[in-house]
């Protein structure tokens, strides 16, 4: 008998048809990898499953029995849980509130403070559960998102992207609990673009594409080509990275000291750093170890940072607005999609509007013909799947929403352009493309900066890395110098704090 049944799902949206006739099924203790590209109906699925979304036909079976799972509600009682790619947490509650609204109000909320504690420890997630919700990276809101899926107990466990906050020997951990999790009989359904991930962890992986199964497989018995292949039809095109000479100091940051903004912050201490024209440093990190204040630095989101610790081509910029930031070259990529990289509700064109002013005039109004032809050329180069310029933002499958962003930003031509997080949640065909075009605008020669949990992206596109820790950046190294568990172990602060790059890369290999 299987544990889950699903017969026929279908679910038409008045653009698109996301699910048409997909059959899935899942067996107790399996570990069972969908893998589709962005926009292939995979969320959309899972929200039928989790009963946030309602099927247009088909039926769902629990156990052997036919059910109609009207609402998250129902499927938790039914031992469904699910961690979204998109998160559903309240902004102005503490992590410890947020889960407790997710559970039967047997236990105390200091109770299951208490329990949050304890299974963040178990599973190695780290995880703060008195700060409020708005005060966290998006890397911390998905832990939590994780601590309170697994504080269920649940007979299925959705998981979608739940490693891109961990390091590697945190990824390691997870799998462990996961495949004890899969020994007790829970059954996993896990969501991953990471296709060595699926091949190591999975026991077998249904293919979704244009909203229909196009195949079945053991992931153990694939490659990363043949699931490529499966996927989107091709393989991935192969990066150039070839090393190049470097041009002047586009960004210099120095002797930056910043006290956190809020109680739950990130203090940064002595940061200092510089990115060349036709270079790409990459900045490694577990999520909350000050790479938000960072960015908020060098965006111009917090104006706080003292004279002359930042500068761009020469030019103090600590007291610039991010508007004079982007009129003199640097543009910036933030990590959340929706709410600050783009406002959900407005059309792909109006979000045009938010960075790219070159279409308003200086009377103030706005060329909208201009603007759609804009939002055309982004939609067609970065090759993203929407109704056109007019659709909605939150209408976009996350992947496809991120190509959209990160593309109007790279298509401004950028002097300096700081990425945050460039292809959380994208599948291998879009994050080849990313990062394919940030290869390109290196080449160009734009300075670059990129902060990734991704390590594997950061070794791909990166001409040297640094690590944030504990509010502390590591020396720089550059990528032919550096191994991955070398910078494994400097996420974890474990470097010598004189300044030497060969005396840190020796620290590091000693650990």
């Amino acid at each position: 008998m299987y544990r889950l049944e699903l017969v026929g799902i279908s679910k038409q949206y008045p653009a698109v048809k996301a699910n048409d006739g997909v059959g899935l099924r899942v067996k107790p203790g399996e570990i069972h990898a969908v893998l589709g590209e962005n926009g292939a109906g995979k969320s959309t699925l899972m929200k039928i499953i989790y009963g946030a979304v309602k099927p247009d036909a088909g039926e769902i079976r629990w156990n052997g029995q036919a059910v109609q799972v009207a609402s998250p509600a129902m499927a938790r009682q039914l031992g469904i849980s699910m961690v979204y790619q998109h998160f559903s947490l309240f902004d102005t509650l503490t992590a410890a509130e947020n889960v407790w609204l997710g559970l039967d109000k047997s236990d105390s909320l200091a109770q299951i403070t208490q329990r949050i504690g304890e299974v963040a420890h178990t599973y190695g997630l780290d995880v703060d559960a008195q700060r409020p919700v708005h005060s966290l990276s998006v890397g911390e809101r998905q832990r939590v998102e994780i601590v309170r899926a697994l504080m269920t107990n649940p007979q299925l466990l959705i998981l979608d992207e739940p490693t891109s906050v961990l390091t590697p020997q945190a990824v390691d951990k997870l799998f462990v609990t996961l495949r004890q999790l899969a020994d007790k009989g829970c059954s996993i359904l896990y969501i991953s673009h990471k296709l060595d991930e699926i091949r190591a962890l999975c026991h077998h992986c249904t293919v979704l594409r244009g909203g229909k199964v196009t195949g079945e497989v053991d992931p153990t018995k694939e490659t990363n080509a043949s699931l490529s292949r499966l996927m989107i039809g091709a393989e991935p095109p192969q990066l150039q990275h070839a090393t190049r000479q470097t041009g002047e100091v586009v960004l210099a940051v120095d002797r930056l000291s910043l006290a956190k903004a809020s109680p739950f912050g990130t203090t940064l201490v002595d940061i200092g750093f510089d990115v060349r024209a036709g270079e790409i440093v990459g900045v490694a990190g577990v999520s909350g170890n000050g790479q938000q204040e960072l960015m908020a630095a060098l965006s111009g989101e917090d104006r706080r940072s003292p004279p002359g610790s930042i500068r761009l081509r020469g030019t103090d910029i600590t007291r610039h607005s991010p508007r004079r930031r982007r009129h003199e070259g640097l543009h910036f990529v933030p990590e959340e999609r929706l709410g600050r990289g783009a406002v959900p509700s407005l059309s792909l064109a109006q979000n045009t509007l938010l960075t790219r002013t070159e279409t308003v005039r200086r009377s103030g109004w706005i060329a909208n013909a201009e603007v759609q032809r804009l939002t055309q050329r982004l939609i067609e180069r970065f090759q993203v799947k929407a109704g056109g310029p007019g659709a909605a933002a939150k209408s976009l499958s996350g992947g496809n929403l991120q190509k959209f962003i990160v593309g109007r930003e790279i298509d401004a031509q950028p002097r300096l352009l700081i990425v945050s997080q460039p292809t959380w949640g994208v599948d291998v065909g879009a994050a080849a493309l990313i990062r394919g075009e940030l290869l390109a605008l290196r080449e160009a020669g734009c300075a670059l900066l990129v902060v990734s949990e991704e390590l594997d992206e950061l070794f791909e596109i990166s001409d040297r890395l640094l690590v944030i820790s504990q509010g502390r950046l590591s020396p720089s190294v550059p990528i032919a110098d550096a191994g991955i568990e070398q910078i494994g172990a400097w996420m974890s602060g474990l470097w010598r704090q004189d300044g030497s790059t060969a005396a840190a890369t020796a620290t590091a290999a000693g650990v």
